[in-house]
């Protein structure tokens, strides 16, 4: 429901904003590509301000398994680093990229990713990783920039490992 949702979305507002001279350029998708890539490096150097500057202030997730949406960049911060969290870190981040379009002002990747981290846990390293798939609608700013304007992401449950 949340995909098709999204995807409805997407399509009126390629819709309504697709015009003969209003197409991905190249310049925009090497663009977007380093938005994706600076998201991805930002992630694995646990550079929070790195992973938040790849979204637009008025950014949406759409979390996993049905969660709540979580709409803005303080919301976004408070959700993925939360203050009474366990120390973690990423070990792994990959991304793909399986489709990609779009026009000047709006534009989708779509792929899969995995992803594994270690917290601490009651005195022990807990390593967890999953694997799923994505969706991001990218917006163009007034700058000319492009950032992920909605992330969403579904996966199986995570799966534990208890390392000592």
């Amino acid at each position: 429901m949340k995909f098709l949702l999204t995807l409805c979305l997407l399509t009126a507002l390629l819709a309504v904003t697709a015009s003969a001279d209003c197409v991905l350029v190249s310049s925009d998708r090497a663009a977007i590509a380093g938005v994706m890539e600076k998201y991805r490096t930002s992630w694995l150097k646990s550079d929070a301000v790195g992973v938040l500057s790849t979204f637009s202030e008025d950014a949406v997730l759409l979390p996993h398994h049905g969660g709540a949406a979580v709409r803005g960049i303080r919301a976004i911060k408070a959700f993925w680093w939360p203050t009474d969290a366990p120390a973690t870190s990423l070990t792994q981040l990959e991304i793909t990229t399986e489709e990609f379009g779009g026009n000047c002002h709006f534009a989708f990747v779509r792929g899969h990713d995995s992803v594994a981290w270690s917290a601490q846990e009651e005195g022990k390293t807990i390593s967890y990783s999953n694997s799923g798939t994505y969706l991001n609608v990218m917006k163009k700013l007034k700058d000319g920039s492009w950032r992920i304007w909605q992330h969403m992401w579904d996966d199986p449950g995570n799966l534990r490992t208890l390392l000592h």
